[in-house]
């Protein structure tokens, strides 16, 4: 089989050397040539009069594509697909954005530019070369530096570079050829026997994937993380006679760190015995403002005046100015916050301890405003 003329190679034995025999060959005037060596050479692109790589383009239109795709995807589902509000927020909600979109932007940009470097620069799946498996290259790649100078170049003359190579010192000048059969250097993209073998290993991979996560995952005894001795809530159970997995917790226990309510159904202790112990502060004070806005204010109205803003859907409560709540201590005040009365129920589960305490802080506030002392308009 006829051999076809790759180039001429040399080999230096020091990078300094190497270096300056690619500074002669740019002087002398050859573009199609290579330097290599076992690690990176400072400088060496400037030496080679190498362009700036456009692989960074790549990146910046691949990182650009993810941020895009993320914000125009979240936009899609928020506004059209399944607008929610959550907390409060607006349905276009750009803080909530920025995790997916930055971390789509650097996946993207990241996976895309190497994998386009692979098949445009390096033209996967094509991984033959008319130096792979030389000497020169197993030289190169441990411990030698060496230079190589294509045929493919215009100003290529066999004699002439093996003469400049030379007298540059380099050793083991030598000529690199490659078969006619192989003129390409090697696997095409769009070979059939390429495709198939790639349409055969996603086949493989996506039939392990699938009998792994949905057979043997389910298969003793990797099942453990299935099959476990616990009761969900709100799921039956065979385990108790009434058939219910939830249950209620013992009586007389009390939650760590936590003391229960000690007056219960005693409303005269507790308007004795209970002081508010938060100060009177303005931080106190917007928070009772908040929470009786929140919760007292559905029935209560606004200003404690028992003009329930919810449209006589409930019975309205007496107003909280009467001469009998403003002479009831903060005690009495909160174990009604704490138990409910008559129609209002206990608001223990949805107000803290302080919250309370706050609350009823904020009515002293309102009861003031409504009745102040000659002292207060002075």
């Amino acid at each position: 089989m006829e051999k076809h003329l790759y180039g001429l190679t040399a080999l230096f034995d020091t990078p300094d050397a190497v270096v300056h025999a690619a500074e002669e060959t740019v002087k002398a005037g050859y573009t199609r040539y290579d330097v290599h060596a076992p690690y990176p050479l400072h400088g060496i692109e400037r030496t080679m009069r190498l362009k700036t790589s456009p692989l960074g383009y790549f990146a910046l239109v691949f990182g650009l594509l993810g941020a895009i795709s993320a914000v125009g995807l979240m936009t899609w589902i928020t506004l059209v697909d399944y607008p929610l509000v959550i907390g409060g927020k607006p349905f276009w909600s750009w803080p909530a954005f920025v995790p997916v979109a930055f971390e789509l932007t650097v996946l993207l940009a990241s996976v895309l530019t190497v994998v386009s470097m692979i098949v445009i620069y390096f033209k996967f799946p094509n991984n033959s070369h008319p130096l792979h498996d030389t000497p020169f290259m197993k030289r190169v790649s441990s411990d030698g530096f060496g230079i190589s100078i294509e045929a493919a170049d215009p100003l290529f003359d066999e004699a002439k570079v093996h003469a400049m190579l030379a007298s540059l010192g380099g050793k083991e000048v030598g000529a690199v050829y490659f078969d006619e059969a192989d003129r390409d250097h090697g696997q095409k993209v769009f070979d059939l026997k390429f495709i198939g073998v790639l349409a055969g290993v996603g086949i493989a991979v996506a039939g392990f994937a699938y009998l792994a996560l949905n057979v043997l995952l389910y298969l003793p005894p990797f099942d453990w993380m299935m099959v476990q001795n616990k009761l969900k809530p709100q799921a039956a159970s065979t385990l108790f006679r009434d058939g219910i997995g939830m249950r209620q917790p013992v009586l007389g226990t009390v939650a760590r760190g936590f003391l229960p309510y000690a007056f219960k159904g005693k409303p005269e202790e507790a308007g004795k015995s209970l002081a508010n112990p938060l100060p009177v502060t303005q931080k106190v004070l917007d928070l009772g403002r908040e929470k009786y806005l929140t919760f007292c204010s559905p029935c209560h109205g606004n200003f404690g005046r028992g003009d329930s803003r919810l449209n006589g859907q409930f019975p309205n409560p007496p107003t909280l100015h009467s001469d009998k709540v403003r002479e009831w201590s903060d005690g009495s005040i909160y174990h009604v916050i704490t138990e409910g009365q008559n129609v209002m129920p206990s608001y223990a589960a949805q107000v803290s301890r302080d919250e309370r305490w706050a609350i009823v802080h904020y009515i002293r506030v309102l009861q003031r405003a409504q009745h102040a002392k000659e002292s207060d308009l002075r």
